[in-house]
């Protein structure tokens, strides 16, 4: 069995956790209300805005053996760069200041993810990284598409509110192909450990940013 499919199969029950989370099934039933997508743009923003740096810092510390993965940490760079502005644009699309969005909080759901990243990244090892690439990629390619249709009928959002989740559903179609190549190329047993166990951390972590959401999120909206 190759790396990539032991890594789904070690994770899935981290990954039903994840997509049982109430928000998301009741997205999928039809009953989200305009708040709840804005809650979920605010963290989105708050956490896709370290991509970038995280990307960096995982690049950086990579060993010289791992030159390989460096490249593509750096064709990673490329695609991911200023989708955070994206976010901000669905969320003035939605009746929302970007301006106040940029500068609210997070909450702590997405602190604490964003600070294990970091963390791991610079602690542990930097192929810690990967478990959140395979659990925000892996995610989007099953939900984001879905949600965004569902979301759009039930409140009647303009196409303009959705770039955010309607590109990452197509553009992860293409990322999860070559991320799994190059999870492929991992054949330490003690790397596969890291990575799966990342992995799993990520998808508690990435499910209680959804299973903490608040519609009330604090954004004032614009006339």
């Amino acid at each position: 069995m190759s790396f990539y499919h032991t890594l789904q199969s070690q994770t899935e029950g981290a990954r039903q956790s994840l997509i049982t989370a109430p928000i998301i099934e009741r997205c999928f039933a039809g009953d989200i209300q305009l708040d709840d997508y804005i809650a979920f743009l605010q963290q989105a923003y708050h956490h896709v805005k370290h991509t970038v740096p995280l990307l960096m810092a995982a690049g950086a510390t990579l060993p010289e053996s791992k030159e390989w993965l460096r490249e593509a940490v750096g064709e990673y760079i490329e695609e991911e760069m200023g989708h955070q502005e994206w976010i901000l644009n669905d969320l003035a699309a939605c009746g929302v200041d970007k301006e106040q969005a940029r500068n609210s909080r997070p909450s702590a759901a997405t602190e604490l993810m964003v600070a294990y990243a970091y963390d791991a990244i610079r602690r542990v090892n930097p192929l810690c990284f990967f478990g959140m690439v395979y659990v925000l990629e892996g995610t989007s390619i099953a939900l984001a598409d879905a949600a965004a249709g569902q979301i759009r009928s039930s409140l009647g959002l303009p196409d303009r509110a959705f770039s955010y989740l309607r590109s990452h559903g197509s553009l992860d179609q293409e990322h999860i192909v070559f991320f799994k190549g190059l999870m492929n190329r991992i054949t330490d047993p003690e790397e596969q450990a890291l990575i799966v166990h990342s992995a799993t951390m990520f998808f508690k972590l990435y499910g209680d940013i959804f299973r903490t959401l608040e519609p009330d999120h604090g954004l004032m909206r614009v006339a």
